[in-house]
């Protein structure tokens, strides 16, 4: 076998820098969960020992995470000082639990991947799923707080006022089913946004509905419920969203039927949905990168986990998820709006 060096050093020079990225990963939630990135952002430069005494650990530990953050550019190093830094960008990514760029969730959702990978390499060797209620706890928390900084900055802003006229109904007062909530990040967003609307966040995951329940205390226009989306409870809906969830489900054609039934004549179904092109050549991006990692790790389990399982994966496209929705019913689907993780399709019987 001859080797091409030039392209044998070019992966290598990519292997190095995913080595890096793995075992920087435990250390991005390690620096979450102690405060060290909220206790740096905003207070200018700061030592090792004065990083360690603000969050109440020790030094010696922490000068190596920050050693191991700043070459991989997640802190800044001031070499004539020898002390560190976030500057507003890092801050935005790792401390600020609202910039819509908080990377965060993401990471801490990979603690799961890895405590479920026997799980998930006994599927590849004998087929089935991995189901939703089988992952480890931290899957659920990392989901929702990986997602939630995007829908703050953009369901309310830019994703409804997309669809046609539905701002004027919700502002009038709408019934809206919120289907595959999750934790109710996508359902409380707007339940807080449109107080004269009444919002039912829908989940077939107990613990999360539980979840979402003890958060919703404070709001009397919303509700939770542990329910399927092929089979949920209720009729009338004038809008029903499904915020990266249609993918996970086993049957997301029976789903896109039972919500067609559920809605008015004239209502609407928001489908946001990972961002991604029709072919597998269009997402060998960055971004494709991600989510058919995810989806080979947590998607494609999950919905072989279900009834049906039809495995549609995170990086299904649109042509294929309009495909679904005429399947279910709806007759007219268009793109409405689109982030750089996620497309937002109207869909209408």
């Amino acid at each position: 076998m001859e080797l091409n060096f030039d392209k044998l050093n070019a992966l290598l020079g990519v292997m190095v820098n995913e080595l890096g990225a793995a075992q920087n990963a435990a250390l991005v939630t390690i620096g979450d969960e102690l405060g060290l990135y909220r206790a740096l952002a905003g207070k200018g430069q700061l030592s090792a020992a004065e990083l360690a005494a603000a969050t109440d650990t020790k030094e010696r530990y922490v000068r190596e995470w920050l050693a191991a953050q700043a070459a991989s550019g997640f802190v800044t190093y001031d070499a004539a000082t020898a002390k560190f830094a976030l500057s507003p960008e890092q801050a935005a990514v790792f401390a600020v639990d609202d910039s819509p760029v908080n990377m965060i969730g993401g990471f801490q959702a990979l603690e799961a991947v890895y405590a479920d990978r026997p799980k998930l390499a006994h599927a590849f060797r004998h087929g089935g799923g991995v189901s939703w209620t089988d992952r480890c706890n931290c899957m659920f928390c990392g989901t929702d707080r990986f997602f939630r900084p995007g829908y703050k900055a953009n369901l309310v802003a830019n994703w409804l006022p997309s669809l046609d006229g539905v701002i004027d109904k919700l502002e009038r007062g709408a019934l809206v089913a919120d289907v595959g909530c999750g934790f109710g990040s996508s359902t409380l967003i707007m339940a807080e946004a449109f107080p004269n609307s009444h919002f039912v966040g829908i989940d077939f995951h107990a613990p999360s509905i539980d979840h979402a329940k003890r958060h919703a205390k404070a709001l009397a226009n919303v509700q939770f419920e542990t329910a399927r989306a092929q089979d949920f409870q209720g009729s009338g809906f004038d809008l029903v969203t499904m915020f990266d969830a249609l993918h996970d489900m086993g049957d997301p054609v029976g789903a896109a039927r039972h919500i067609g039934k559920s809605l008015k004549p004239d209502g609407v179904l928001m489908l946001v949905e990972p961002m991604a092109g029709d072919t597998l050549a269009d997402n060998l991006n960055p971004i494709g990168r991600i989510f058919y990692a995810a989806s080979a790790n947590t998607c494609v389990p999950a919905s072989l986990g279900q009834e049906v399982g039809a495995a549609l994966g995170a990086q299904a496209g649109e042509r294929k998820l309009t495909q679904i929705l005429n399947e279910g019913g709806f007759s007219r689907v268009r793109r409405s709006a689109e982030t750089p993780f996620n497309m937002v399709l109207e869909a209408r019987l």
